[in-house]
């Protein structure tokens, strides 16, 4: 244990005042048994909801910066100042409903030295239902794969182990059986990000060229590229409202753009030509399926998308 005995560092960063402060009383109730700090990011709010969140919770530690940041830069904040031997990132669009997720997840990590980061179920707000969360880094077959709709086949996705297993018409999705089940992979979605603060420090902070999307990858990456393992586990979980809260458009353009910044820092010089007609050719099947079958709104994001890769 750290001299200053704190077990666990929760960073987050803020964005709705409504969210926020249900998301702070579901943690500071289920954090019995445990110490630890909670931290939050105020991004330039205009309102000021750093102020007006610590009325409710004193102990809460604030910093707060006057310029928007990216999803990375911000947690970086946290992660500098974070004390404990657990860093957690917790979307504030999150609800905590376990009361000893903390406690029991930060004895599981200290039952297995070698894994560096750790993540729950993430659930939909009706509490039975599984989000996605993470995947298996976006090499080029995985990429064509899922730009071109083979990973939605039975049996090619088990395969393949896809870049985002969860898909609509996958065997994945139908049982729902992948994410009710711990197992190993490459990278876990920000949302709920428990990382070993050892193996943070070896790692590195996230990138902060990666303004918002796919910033966990390439942080996942390199944790599993220093020797440390990587774990989803939904014998605990909590309710995230980002898939319903999260517009569409720039996830699906920061995305694309970002696969191209992950590859030129990571993959060798040859794969990014590759990996750019990989992705504006699912761009272009997407323009003329959505175009057809879901009308011209969603066929111009992906016209976006394709005009910025």
């Amino acid at each position: 244990m750290s001299k200053n005995n704190i077990d666990l560092s929760i960073v987050t960063v803020s964005s709705k005042i409504d969210y926020l402060t249900e998301c702070f009383k579901s943690v500071y109730a289920a954090l019995d048994g445990i110490k630890a700090e909670v931290i939050l990011i105020d991004n330039a709010s205009p309102e000021n909801i750093g102020k007006t969140i610590k009325k409710k919770f004193p102990e809460l530690k604030v910093i707060r910066r006057e310029e928007n940041g990216g999803f990375g830069e911000n947690n970086n904040l946290g992660m500098k100042v974070a004390k404990g031997r657990y860093v957690l990132l917790l979307n504030d669009d999150t609800l905590v409903f376990q009361k000893k997720i903390f406690s029991e997840m930060v004895s599981w990590m200290d039952k297995h030295p070698e894994v560096g980061v750790s993540s729950c179920g993430l659930l939909n707000p009706d509490k039975k239902t599984y989000q996605g969360s993470g995947g298996y880094f976006p090499t080029l077959p995985r990429v064509f794969a899922w730009m071109s709709f083979l990973d939605d086949i039975p049996l090619i996705d088990k395969i393949i182990k896809p870049f985002h297993p969860l898909h609509g018409w996958s065997p994945f999705y139908k049982n729902e059986g992948y994410f009710k089940k711990a197992h190993e992979q490459d990278w876990l979605t920000g949302a709920f990000f428990f990382m070993r603060k050892s193996a943070m420090d070896e790692a590195g902070l996230f990138d902060e060229d990666f303004f918002l999307y796919v910033e966990e990858v390439e942080l996942s990456y390199r944790f599993v590229k220093a020797g440390w393992k990587i774990w989803y586990l939904p014998k605990w979980s909590i309710v995230h409202y980002g898939q319903v809260t999260t517009g569409s458009e720039n996830s699906i353009v920061m995305e694309m753009k970002h696969l191209k910044l992950f590859y030129s820092k990571h993959f060798p010089k040859w794969q990014l030509p590759v990996l750019i007609v990989i992705l504006k050719f699912g761009a272009l099947i997407r323009i003329i399926i959505y175009g057809v079958f879901k009308g011209s709104k969603v066929a111009k994001i992906y016209a976006k998308a394709f005009s910025s890769i």
